[in-house]
């Protein structure tokens, strides 16, 4: 018989921020074991989790960052939700074989969508024909969304991301976690609480309000832990990648389209990147960025021309790429990875007149890389909240009405990831009370998988010294 395990992933976790202002998790800390994790390349959301839940390799559950360019339809695709893009068996799969009545809730766990899971809840706006986009989540069981939300309210979609993003998204999850178990009594609950990683981007780790923000999540993470203790479930807390602090943005494609890679196509006086047409361009991820070559020709220019550029410390052909096992069709040509302080941008074009409409705005789905910049307000709007206001209105009225609130300034951005060369002290982290003191302080993040099994099924072998070292 299994035991009942939740893992509540606590994105950009790690000990600098546990202390005196988080009195739960400093609780839960000194009742188990602390392990550093180390993260796959890159260190970002999707690529980690896939790896926590398959126990694979990028190379082999496919998922290479948060998008990547689809060399058939010559599109780029960013923050997919259907779990058949994942490779390998999950963590529920490999349970379900070991004991067939096993059930598992993921709540907002990415890739959450038509997988094996018995029950899931995420994300899912509704996008209306007349451009407005509402806020909503998507689940299995349909029906169970429809309960959640009559419960506790629409999804706070603009909270999960946005300007606005804030406590109140990880809130929602953590509370619909708990009307879910009661209803359904799973298993295994994957929990993803979100909060820290806005303000660890927005702020950087090192500004004095971080401590309010953790304090603030150890609030939700305390009752989620006072919860499961009373249903008997074996909690365990991990994180997804550390969040370092940087203050310089690199722009590859710019870089790129002055070396003459890439295409641009115009339309009504702003500029759009062609990929299909472009020789070499790059999908711009955090820490990391993935560049696709479209002639074999290039392939060597282009690796010299990404080695000569500032602030980039890896440039990984598919060779390179081999050997630390993130090679896959997905994977761009050459895997671009910054150094310390620096980030990609996504940006392309050399003049802000020529920007896209959709620069300007929180659109996570059109931009070829991904924006921390939809974090903020731009500073340049002088009444920003009458401008909202007013365009919210049009909107109620019917109008279309562009939400072009978003700064084009990079240097506002203080905090991102995606390296796995890190300080020990900002490096994500497990935490579990049932770790035993032969686990080396170190684990790989692929590893979790069965560090999760052996939760559940208290097997030894599973999470032994020497499966985990390898």
């Amino acid at each position: 018989m299994s035991n009942p395990t939740a893992v509540i992933l606590v994105v950009g976790l790690n000990k600098s921020l546990i202390g005196d202002w988080s009195p739960n998790l400093q609780r839960f800390c000194a009742e188990g074991q602390v392990r550093r994790l180390k993260p796959v390349l890159p260190a970002v959301t999707c690529s980690v989790q896939s790896s926590m839940l398959t126990g694979c390799d990028v190379s082999d559950h496919g998922i290479v960052g948060n998008g990547w360019f689809d060399r058939e339809l010559s599109e780029v695709h960013f923050w997919k939700q259907s779990n058949r893009l994942v490779g390998g068996e999950k963590v529920w799969e490999t349970a379900r074989k070991r004991e067939p009545e096993f059930t598992c809730l993921n709540m907002f766990w990415w890739y959450n969508m038509y997988s094996s899971a018995d029950y899931s809840v995420t994300p899912r706006p509704m996008y209306k024909a007349d451009g407005r986009k509402i806020p909503d989540c998507y689940s299995h069981p349909a029906e169970l969304k429809d309960e959640l939300q009559s419960e506790l309210g629409q999804f706070p979609l603009f909270h999960f991301w946005g300007p606005a993003s804030s406590i109140k998204s990880s809130k929602w999850i953590a509370e619909a976690t708990v009307i879910a178990h009661k209803k359904l009594n799973p298993t295994l609950t994957l929990v993803y609480l979100p909060h820290l990683d806005y303000a660890l981007q927005k702020l950087g780790p090192d500004h004095d309000d971080i401590k309010k923000h953790v304090a603030e999540i150890d609030t939700v993470i305390g009752k989620l832990l006072s919860y499961f203790d009373s249903r008997s479930v074996k909690p365990m807390i991990v994180s997804e990648y550390g969040i370092e602090p940087v203050s310089r943005s690199i722009a590859i494609n710019k870089i790129l389209r002055e070396e003459s890679l890439i295409a641009i196509r115009e339309e009504m006086g702003l500029e759009l990147l062609d990929a299909g047409a472009s020789e070499a361009f790059a999908v711009a991820d955090h820490q990391i960025a993935h560049v696709y070559i479209r002639n074999e020709q290039n392939a060597s220019r282009t690796l010299e021309i990404c080695k000569r550029i500032p602030g980039v410390d890896q440039a990984l052909d598919k060779n390179a790429q081999s050997k630390l096992h993130i090679d896959h069709r997905r994977s761009g040509d050459i895997v671009l990875v910054t150094a310390k302080d620096h980030w990609f941008s996504y940006n392309y074009w050399l003049d802000d007149s020529k920007a896209p409409d959709f620069a300007r705005t929180v659109d996570i789905h059109r931009k070829p890389g991904y924006d921390p910049c939809e974090l903020f307000i731009d500073p340049a709007i002088s009444n920003p909240k009458l401008k909202i206001a007013l365009k919210l209105f049009k909107k109620k009225l019917g109008f279309r009405t562009l939400m072009d609130l978003i700064p084009l300034d990079t240097s506002l951005v203080k905090g991102s990831h995606g390296r796995v060369d890190q300080p020990v002290d900002i490096q994500p982290i497990l935490i579990s009370r049932q770790d035993s003191k032969d686990t080396p302080e170190e684990i790989p993040c692929r590893k979790v998988k069965d560090i999760i099994l052996a939760h559940l099924f208290d097997d030894k072998r599973i999470a032994d010294n020497e499966k985990i070292k390898n």
